[in-house]
């Protein structure tokens, strides 16, 4: 798995590609919390668009992603979350602690704005 990072207007935007299980869990988690580390108030833009399947591992890296943004009241958002991915959220009934959007110009917009 290979995750591309850039920044746009202040968010750092991921976006993973592949099957989010194995050791790419730990790749992801890794990319992750050098982005959290890297700023006082952390803004982060999922991208799934490539991820074609997560296991529980990898929803339980983004719990501790979200976990460690809140700390420094920072905020994570997702966009592009394929069925599956979406259908275990919800089954694990964390759909609401994430900031869902419908595009990337959205999703940068709002993680930009303080609130």
């Amino acid at each position: 798995m290979a995750t591309t990072i850039r920044q746009s207007d202040g968010v750092t935007i991921l976006e993973p590609s592949g099957k989010i299980m194995g050791t790419a869990v730990s790749e992801l988690r890794d990319a992750i919390t050098a982005q959290i580390d890297a700023t006082d108030t952390p803004r982060l833009l999922i991208n799934f668009e490539n991820v074609s399947m997560m296991d529980s591992s990898g929803l339980g890296t983004l719990m501790g992603a979200h976990v460690a943004a809140k700390r420094l009241d920072g905020r994570i958002g997702v966009i592009n979350v394929g069925k599956n991915i979406k259908n275990l959220i919800v089954r694990s009934r964390l759909v609401s602690i994430f900031e869902h959007y419908d595009s990337e110009e959205a999703a940068v917009s709002a993680l930009a704005n303080e609130s």
